[in-house]
Order: structure tokens, then C-alpha cells, then sequence
């Protein structure tokens, strides 16, 4: 059970430290990444088993369990590689060191000191269980299943569910395969407390601060004070609602929140902080109270200013299942008789915003980063020098490219039965699978190289962006079938998002110097680990939490009413079971958004001019309008109020802290950033299990998540809506 690695060769000078000429052409890494190799290190032990496969359930567990929430959270495979440390080096010392022989094969429970060989094995397993289960971007897998059974009541069989996770996640593995340390050092005798010390008091405090949003004073995730001032004025709730408006004046102390759709803002660039700052005041504080307020754009003034939901024409909230045949297609008699769908203003904008956000990330990026981009190309198809990284892993043995091959093909075959078997439950037809299958083998490529040369920078913008363009596709071809629009966009760009997540854990994995075989293993093993726990997680939720993922006005104190994938569901409406064409086509009421594609497309050349013009001028090389456009993203669900907490905290930490106090940010920041995720993630699961699961739950003023509950009333004349004033 410890495996040995091989012995490489001796082609190194003799005191182990490579030639200059040998050295890592990238700076970065070449001043982090240790250019020797121990191959005596054991790899595969019992203890990385163990942790590694522990570290992969547990992650999985928590992050599909909170993707369902209110407010979502993600817990990054940090805090287990933090957490695996000294359970590591106990086990070490307490394991016994016997060897025991099984059919011929020995092992040991105890190889001897925990190494970092191992712990970077678990951080693999580990990052299985992250990006399976919404927290690496991939709420779509799980979404489809959640969305199948939760708004479209499909009677889904298990099986086929855990089938279209794993198919999903195998071929984003098998296209990497085809396309493909602080901790360990000792701590520094300096003043203060250790990271490890920081970790277990930040971590403490998070998780008894987090009683209060959740459980005891849930105001606080969203602080309204503007309703409390105007308490019977609708303009006043719908512009300083923290949950249903554009958060005024509003703040969140939930961290859960805080970090739900971007992550940890301790961890962001300020650069791209600021950009992003740019882009939400502009969208949120600019350009939609003009379109509400000023133009009354798209009828704007029918709906709620800010909502997730979609709407008839006279502003309710639109019924999909009026429309919906017994084959969950469209009945389009029905949709002509009924209404047309409409959607609030800001979650049209955000439509937009993609649109622009795909076509100027390409051109920014073909712009700024095309010579780069060019050059990785032509060095990944030509045979160049190998660095002493890549002269060390010529030691061990490579994969066979058809162990891959097999994966790949075998999770393409298992999708195609699927569509074969279950025609009606997944309504996608099998030349719709291999269209989905040829879209991710041209795009894997070329985004996994501008995921290498910008420092992986873009790819918010460039995925979202592509997630449109993948449903808008489909929707064309396959107009009237929400769950092929689903599934479309899982097989066409979802695993792409896995092959990249798998082809980082793989670059890793070469620069500490782990085999790749162990790698393969490591990989393979935790993905099926995830797909299974994934689905079953899920399940479970789906059937035992009632009203699970409704979000209407009886159910508006949920903590259950699952947000992100609320908007993976409309996404099925707008481009899967309306289609792209009713909507942003000939005649279209969103027809003039398309135009936006120009727009991302044009606006980044001037940029780029003026900074060859004025080259001493750093500050425009800097304007980065990809992200600028990736400032409104995520809304909805995200609110104003979680992106514009997350933006000033950002900044505070990144900029401030940074310049004022860089020994204490160098030291700590994110340490804390992971003790918070941690506390956080904890209590919630506590309160749930001792609390809420059992039906103790408080009902006070300080419980209600937000005081305005004029914040989703429309202010068009006529408009009839529940609660409401009618104007």
C-alpha cells in the first residue's frame, strides 16, 4: 500500500542543484517550486488513502448540501489540506510500522514520516470533491438533477442521475488526459502567533459568530436601514433592499454571502477589484435605474427591479407548467394563449452583460495576450527543451494515452446509451451528444491556453460568456426543449470546465513531482467518489427537505430556496423551452441585447490603442474591460448587496492591509480566509442538524432576512400584484 516511486536518473550535478540553463524559464515558479526530487518518497499510502478519500466525501458532502441554501457557501479544498496536516503526521506516529503481507504483496500502514508527496496526493482527492459539487463552478451537473425533480417534477430514476454526473466529470478528465508548500516548511521564529494558531482562533470566532446571521439575528445578513426609514415607500425598499433591490446604503455581515458567488475576496487581485467595482456601479447604480426609472426598457417598470423570477406579461410571476406538454416540451398553442415570457430588468441586463462579456474577453485577450498565446501554442506542439521539472518527471513512468482514451470514449458511449434509453427524461437525441462532444474538443484548447498565459485571470468571463453561447446554440437547434438545453451545456461546456480543473491538479502534480500514473489513480478514484456522493447527497435533500428550492412569498423565510439553481432553471425556460429565437430574435422583445456582442467585441481596441500610445501611462493597460463586464456577473443570484460587501472588503484587505500592513497580510490573510469558510460551514451544519432539522426555529423581528417587502413590487400603472399597491 506504500508505493515506491522509481528511480530517475542521475543526469544532475552532483550537488543536486540543477544548471542555470536547466532552470524554470517562469519566475514564479522557479522561486516557490523546489527543483530537486526525493523519489524515495512513498506516495500512495494507506494514510493518503485514507485522508484522501475522507478529505474528497467530506468536501463533497458540505458543498452540495450549501449550494441549496439561501445563502450558498463553498468550502475550498484548502481547509482540508490544512486540516490533513497533523492528522498526517499523528497518524504517523501512532500507526504501526509492522509489515503484513497479502498474497504475495507487502505493505505497511506506516511507511514513516508523512510527506509532502502525500499531502499533495490528498489536495487532489480533496479538489475532487470541490470542483464535483458546485464549488469549482459546476453547479450544472447536480442543477440539472435538482431542476429535473424540484421545478420540472420529472420522476427521475437514481440511476440515471448518478450516470449524467459521472459521464459529465469523466469526459472532462478524459479530454485532460488527451490535451494535457508552505505548510511542510517549518514555522519562522517571528513575533505573533503562528498560521496555525491564527487558523484555530479565526475559525473559533467565525463559527460562534455565525449563531447570529443564521439562526439568531438573521437581519444581519441583510441590514436594510433604508426601509426603516421609509417603511411604506416603494421606490425607497426597491432601491435599498439588500435582498430584493439594489442594496443603497445596505450591507451584509454574512460571510456565507460575502463569498457565495465569487469566492473569498481576501484572495482577489485589487485590480481586478477595482475593474469589477467599476463595472457593478456602473450596471447597478448607472445604467439600470436609467432603464427602470428614465426609458421604462423592456416594461421594465411591470416587474420587480431586481428578481430572479420570470414573468407574464401583467407581472406575475410566469407558470412554466401551463405551457409544458407531458414530454416536457413546449406546448406552443399554449405559450401563444398564455403570455410571453418577460424578465426583470436587471436579470436582462445580466443577459447582456454576457453577451458582451464572451466577445471582449476574445478580443482583450487577442489584444493584450496574443503574442503570449501564440508562443505556449507553438512550444506545446514542438519538441523543446525540457526545465529541470520536466527532466525530473521523465524519471517516471507517463500514462498511456489509451488509458484515457478509454475513459473518454467509454463516458461518450455511456451519454449516448443514456439519450437512447431515457429519450424522454433527457430529451437531448444522441447527434445532439456529439455535437456537445465536438463543441468541447475545439474549445478545451484554446481556453486552456489563455487559462495558462493570463493566470486563469479571464476565465470567469470567458466560461460565462461561453455558457450563453453553448445554450443560445442549442436553443436554436433544439428550440422547446429545456432539460436538451441542460444537458447541451453540462456535455458542451461543463466538461471543459472539469478538463481544466483536471489539467491544473496535473500541472501540480508535475511540479511536486508526483507520478503521473499515481496521479491518474488518484484522479480517477476521486472523481467516481465525488459523482457518487454528489448524486446521493442531493437525492437525499431533494426528498427530505420539503418545499425544497420554492421560493414564493409562503416560502420567502427558506433557508432552502436554492438560488443558483433557481437561475440554472431559468436559463432552461429562456433558452431551452422559449428559445432563443422568440426572445432575442426578429421581432423579439430582448432583439436589441444581441447588440451587445458588437459592443464587448469593440470596446476593448481603444484601450489597447491608448496604451501603446501613452505606454508610460500604466494605469490604462490596467483597464481591463472583460472584467469590468464581470462586475455585474452572478446577478442574480447574487444581490448588489453581497457583490458591493464583497467589493469593499476586497479592497480593504488587498489594498490597504496589503500596503500598510504587508508582513501581517503576507503572514495571515489567507489563513483567515480559509479559518472563516471553515467557522462558517460548521456552525451552519450544526444549527441544521440540532436546530432547524428538528423544527426549532425562532420568529422575532430580528429573524425576518430583510425588511422591505415592497422591494419586489412593480410601480407601472395598473399592475395588480399581491401585497402591492396598485399605482
Amino acid at each position: 500500500m506504500a508505493q515506491k516511486n522509481p528511480t530517475p536518473d542521475t543526469e544532475k550535478a552532483s550537488n543536486g542543484i540543477p544548471p542555470p540553463d536547466d532552470r524554470c524559464p517562469i519566475e514564479e515558479v522557479a522561486l516557490i517550486v523546489p527543483e530537486t526530487d526525493d523519489p524515495s518518497l512513498p506516495i500512495l499510502t494507506f494514510r493518503s488513502w485514507f485522508l484522501g478519500i475522507a478529505s474528497c466525501v467530506i468536501l463533497i458532502s458540505l458543498n452540495t448540501f450549501f449550494t441549496f441554501r439561501t445563502q450558498p457557501l463553498t468550502i475550498s479544498a484548502i481547509l482540508m489540506q490544512i486540516a490533513v496536516l497533523p492528522i498526517g503526521k499523528f497518524m504517523a506516529a501512532t500507526l504501526p510500522t509492522k509489515e503484513y503481507s497479502f498474497v504475495g504483496w507487502r505493505f505497511t500502514l506506516n511507511p514513516g514520516p508523512f510527506n509532502m508527496k502525500e499531502h499533495v496526493i490528498i489536495a487532489i482527492f480533496a479538489n475532487c470533491g470541490v470542483s464535483s459539487s458546485g464549488g469549482g463552478g459546476d453547479v450544472y451537473s447536480i442543477g440539472a438533477i435538482t431542476i429535473m425533480k424540484a421545478y420540472y417534477k420529472e420522476s427521475l430514476s437514481f440511476l440515471l442521475a448518478l450516470f449524467i454526473v459521472i459521464s459529465a466529470q469523466l469526459i472532462g478528465f478524459g479530454w485532460a488526459g488527451i490535451l494535457r508548500r508552505a505548510l511542510h516548511e517549518e514555522n519562522e521564529k517571528s513575533k505573533g502567533i503562528t498560521r496555525m494558531q491564527f487558523f484555530l482562533i479565526a475559525m473559533a470566532l467565525s463559527f460562534l459568530y455565525y449563531a447570529f446571521p443564521r439562526y439568531l439575528f438573521t437581519v444581519l445578513t441583510f441590514f436594510s436601514w433604508v426601509c426603516y426609514v421609509w417603511p411604506n415607500n416603494v421606490t425607497a425598499h426597491q432601491v435599498g433592499s439588500g435582498y430584493r433591490g439594489l442594496g443603497v446604503g445596505a450591507f451584509t455581515f454574512d460571510w456565507a454571502g460575502i463569498s457565495a458567488y465569487r469566492g473569498s475576496p481576501l484572495v482577489a487581485p485589487w485590480t481586478s477589484i477595482v475593474n469589477m467595482g467599476v463595472g457593478f456601479i456602473m450596471f447597478v447604480y448607472i445604467i439600470l435605474p436609467i432603464c427602470y426609472w428614465k426609458f421604462n426598457t423592456f416594461d421594465a417598470r411591470k416587474f420587480p427591479i431586481f428578481s430572479n423570477q420570470l414573468f407574464t406579461h401583467d407581472g406575475q410571476k410566469y407558470d412554466t407548467t401551463k405551457i409544458l406538454t407531458k414530454e416536457y416540451d413546449l406546448n406552443i398553442d399554449a405559450y401563444n394563449k398564455y403570455s410571453k415570457l418577460y424578465l426583470s430588468p436587471l436579470y436582462a441586463l445580466f443577459i447582456g452583460a454576457g453577451f458582451a462579456r464572451f466577445t471582449s474577453t476574445l478580443t482583450h485577450v487577442a489584444l493584450f495576450k496574443g503574442r503570449n498565446i501564440l508562443k505556449q501554442s507553438r512550444t506545446a506542439m514542438s519538441n523543446v527543451k525540457l526545465d529541470v521539472h520536466g527532466r525530473l518527471m521523465k524519471a517516471y513512468n507517463t500514462v498511456p494515452e489509451w488509458w484515457f482514451l478509454i475513459v473518454l470514449f467509454g463516458s461518450m458511449a455511456l451519454s449516448i446509451i443514456m439519450s437512447l434509453v431515457w429519450k424522454v427524461d433527457v430529451q437531448l437525441p444522441w447527434w445532439g451528444m456529439l455535437l456537445a462532444f465536438a463543441l468541447a474538443s475545439v474549445v478545451t484548447l484554446p481556453i486552456g491556453v489563455i487559462q495558462a498565459t493570463t493566470n486563469q485571470i479571464f476565465l470567469p468571463s470567458l466560461q460565462v460568456g461561453y455558457d450563453i453561447i453553448a445554450q443560445f446554440m442549442i436553443g436554436y437547434v433544439l428550440p422547446g426543449t429545456p432539460i436538451a438545453n441542460l444537458l447541451f451545456k453540462i456535455y458542451g461546456r461543463i466538461t471543459t470546465a472539469h478538463a481544466l480543473s483536471f489539467l491544473s491538479d496535473i500541472k501540480l502534480g508535475h511540479y511536486m513531482k508526483i507520478p503521473p500514473r499515481c496521479m491518474y489513480v488518484a484522479q480517477l478514484v476521486g472523481t467516481l467518489v465525488a459523482g457518487v456522493v454528489n448524486v446521493s447527497v442531493a437525492w437525499w435533500m431533494l426528498d427530505s427537505i420539503k418545499d425544497i428550492c420554492m421560493d414564493d412569498n409562503a416560502h420567502r423565510d427558506s433557508p432552502w430556496t436554492c438560488p443558483k439553481y433557481r437561475v440554472t432553471f431559468d436559463a432552461s425556460v429562456i433558452w431551452g423551452l422559449i428559445g432563443p429565437r422568440r426572445l432575442f430574435g426578429p421581432g423579439g422583445l430582448y432583439r436589441n441585447l444581441v447588440w451587445l456582442f458588437l459592443i464587448g467585441a469593440v470596446l476593448p481596441v481603444p484601450v489597447w490603442v491608448f496604451s501603446k500610445i501613452y505606454p508610460d501611462k500604466k494605469w490604462i493597460a490596467m483597464i481591463n474591460i472583460p472584467i469590468i463586464f464581470n462586475g455585474f456577473a452572478g446577478m442574480p443570484p447574487a444581490t448588489p448587496t453581497n457583490i458591493a460587501t464583497w467589493l469593499l472588503i476586497g479592497m480593504f484587505f488587498n489594498f490597504f492591509v496589503f500596503r500598510f500592513h504587508k508582513r501581517w497580510w503576507q503572514k495571515y490573510n489567507y489563513v483567515l480566509s480559509v479559518a472563516l469558510d471553515a467557522g462558517t460551514a460548521l456552525m451552519a451544519v450544526l444549527i441544521f442538524f440540532v436546530l432547524q432539522n428538528a423544527g426549532h426555529s425562532l420568529k422575532w423581528w430580528g429573524t425576518e432576512l430583510d425588511h422591505c417587502p415592497l422591494a419586489t413590487c412593480p410601480t407601472a400603472p395598473g399592475i395588480v400584484v399581491d401585497g402591492c399597491p396598485v399605482f
